[in-house]
């Protein structure tokens, strides 16, 4: 099994990031915005009634042949370990 996460900062502000945090598990740097957008992972956000273009919080749980068995579009950071561990052991 392989963790990663992969966010639109660049290398630099991703390696700041898990060194600062001692973040166990990889990040990808995808400022291009690519493979997030292939993954539905970016679009239209409001915040404090402001609408602006970014990147969700998704997690996608795939498989060893590459199938998406999970998307986790209400990812609580608090919860989210624990969510993705039960559908592991279903």
């Amino acid at each position: 099994m392989e963790i990663l996460g992969i966010s639109a900062d660049s290398v630099k502000a991703q390696k700041s990031f898990c060194e600062k945090k001692d973040f166990p598990f990889s990040l990808l740097s995808d400022e291009s915005k690519v493979t997030i957008k292939a993954y539905d992972a970016w679009g239209l956000k409001k915040f404090m009634g402001r609408e602006y273009e970014g990147i969700y919080r998704y997690s996608y749980l795939i498989d060893e042949n590459g199938i998406i068995e999970k998307v986790y579009s209400k990812v609580r950071t608090k919860t989210h370990a624990k969510d993705v561990l039960a559908d592991l052991v279903k």
